[in-house]
């Protein structure tokens, strides 16, 4: 879900259980990425919610793995800055990809959360910090939350039919 063409989600997560899984690199981002899955999941209704934290972002999927199997939707939270190595590369690809893979194979949605920006400048522009363009921590969230709604909604004992 980014900026322009993003959907307006009402979701209600009441009774489901969330963990935000946050790595700790870039203080003032994490803060601001928190701060909008907080509030995103106060506005849903959800009141079961742990925080994780692990070192950084490439750490996400394996916390999430252990996780997943005990929560109704994770959030992912995370922040690589572009160096000059192709380290931002293979850590953006790996989290990507083993996030993903988590979500896929548990069958519990996970908020995608992690920014992947050049510069200081625009991972602040999109960690919903006074003067941010963006909140992506709130649109993780949300998004978690109204997927694991959707998939409730799926379920066998409240199963309806797909048409």
């Amino acid at each position: 879900m980014a900026g322009h063409g993003s959907p307006s989600l009402t979701v209600d997560g009441a009774g489901l259980r969330v963990a935000i899984v946050a790595s700790s690199w870039h203080d003032t981002v994490m803060d601001g990425l928190l701060d909008g899955a907080r509030r995103a999941l106060e506005e849903a209704g959800v009141t079961d919610v742990d925080l994780v934290r692990v070192p950084g972002s490439f750490e996400l999927p394996v916390a999430c793995a252990r996780l997943a199997p005990s929560y109704d939707a994770l959030v992912a939270l995370g922040v690589v800055v572009r160096g000059g190595t192709p380290h931002f590369d293979y850590v953006c690809s790996a989290a990507t990809d083993g996030l993903t893979r988590v979500a896929v194979t548990s069958g519990i949605p996970i908020g995608f959360g992690l920014l992947t920006c050049d510069d200081d400048a625009q991972a602040i522009d999109r960690a919903g910090l006074p003067g941010s363009r963006e909140d992506k921590g709130h649109e993780a969230a949300t998004a978690a939350v109204a997927t694991a709604s959707t998939l409730r909604e799926l379920s066998p004992r409240g199963r309806r039919p797909l048409t």
